[in-house]
């Protein structure tokens, strides 16, 4: 799945898009911007990297990010939710995760990344385990992962 299909598709249905990334640090709202007239969906993109990004500017629930972490199904979720509110975008996608090469633990390996994405009322988080070391690698497999869902739910 290709971004130049994503980007078409987007105009043609007139759908207005809009990022909260952390683990990625903007390469998903690089991708879904590099392309002319992107400005027909695109809405905006924040980098929210630390835990008072996600609180102060998401409305991240603090509570929530002390019980499961700012890696988790619900942390995504309350991301993309928020995301919503503020955007008021179509679609909304949300991404936390590891990429490494620190930062991991037992039951958080590196590679793990957790990809929320709502749609009017759908509202889906997906758990990933990129098996990659490498930082690059589990940001540009998370981005190919989103357009892939992007592309099929729309």
């Amino acid at each position: 799945m290709s971004i130049q299909l994503l980007h078409k598709k987007l105009i043609k249905k007139k759908l207005s898009i809009s990022v909260a990334e952390s683990c990625t640090g903007g390469l998903l709202a690089h991708n879904l911007t590099k392309l002319a007239n992107s400005s027909k969906y695109f809405q905006m993109g924040l980098t929210t990297y630390s835990n008072q990004a996600k609180i102060k500017i998401l409305k991240v629930n603090k509570n929530i990010i002390k019980k499961y972490g700012a890696v988790s199904h619900e942390c995504c979720k309350d991301m993309v939710k928020n995301l919503s509110k503020i955007s008021k975008s179509k679609i909304n996608i949300s991404i936390t995760g590891i990429a490494g090469p620190g930062g991991a633990s037992k039951n958080k390996p590196v590679g793990l990344v957790y990809i929320g994405i709502k749609k009017g009322r759908t509202l889906l988080v997906k758990e990933n385990r990129f098996k990659s070391n490498n930082r690059n690698s589990i940001q540009k497999s998370t981005v190919r992962e989103v357009i892939k869902i992007v592309f099929n739910l729309i």
